[in-house]
């Protein structure tokens, strides 16, 4: 296999940088609450997390997860979500173990990084702001810039170009079936951490390279890992 030096590192957000269920989850409940349903407790929200908010908050109403709600239900469900949420968006969202001083390890290193979400721009980036790493990333890239989100490979190929970096000089770190299957059709490696929003689904079958226990491993395996080479070995 070609081994390509490493440029650029693209990053998910909610279950990989940042434990975001529990805000997620009092939103969800400030809005069943204001509908007059039985609020969810935060395992079952954190169930839910993975799709984007819109389908969040179909699962919290109808308990199910792909039903469709009433439309008219929806929207004033959502408007309920959004106005909490954008509120309330880093009251208890808390950095995964390692994360700050790998990101500041790995900018130090040479590296070109964006972060790359499905969240809408109104929620991820006051809450990387809030969590003090958005200095890290030359790019922050979020679900409403562009007309498809992950699993569609857009995100990941938009982020690459605007990084000044090829794809396949670039590596995606992400939780879920959606990183790996829109790394996979971007032709990009993919990093899976073992915590976050999965769900159980076993993220080597759809393609990760990998996956870390922690963080603060994702340093050590792009520096060390054969398949992969250093910021700093380039030329």
């Amino acid at each position: 296999m070609t081994i390509f030096p490493l440029a650029g590192l693209l990053f998910d957000l909610d279950g990989t940088l940042v434990d975001t269920a529990p805000d997620l989850a009092d939103a969800a409940n400030h809005m069943l609450t204001r509908l007059g349903r039985p609020v969810r407790d935060e395992a079952a929200v954190c169930g839910w997390i993975g799709d984007g908010v819109p389908r969040l908050i179909k699962r919290a109403l109808t308990g199910e997860r792909f039903a469709e709600p009433d439309p008219a239900l929806f929207e004033e469900a959502q408007s309920l979500y959004n106005t909490y949420y954008e509120a309330h968006v880093a009251d208890r969202s808390r950095l995964y173990p390692g994360v700050a001083q790998t990101l500041a390890d790995l900018r130090a290193d040479g590296f070109r990084m964006a972060c790359v979400t499905n969240k809408a721009g109104r929620f991820a980036k006051p809450l990387l702001r809030a969590l003090n790493i958005a200095s890290y990333f030359d790019l922050i890239l979020c679900g409403d810039e562009l007309p498809r989100v992950k699993p569609d490979p857009l995100p990941l190929v938009t982020a690459c170009e605007r990084l000044g970096v090829v794809r396949h000089g670039a590596a995606l770190v992400g939780d879920s079936g959606n990183d790996m299957r829109a790394a996979k059709a971007a032709g990009m490696p993919a990093l899976a951490v073992a915590y976050g929003y999965h769900h159980g689904v076993d993220l080597t079958a759809l393609g990760a390279a990998a996956v870390t226990p922690t963080f603060a491993d994702v340093r050590h395996f792009f520096r060390f890992e054969g398949r992969f080479l250093c910021a700093k070995a380039l030329p």
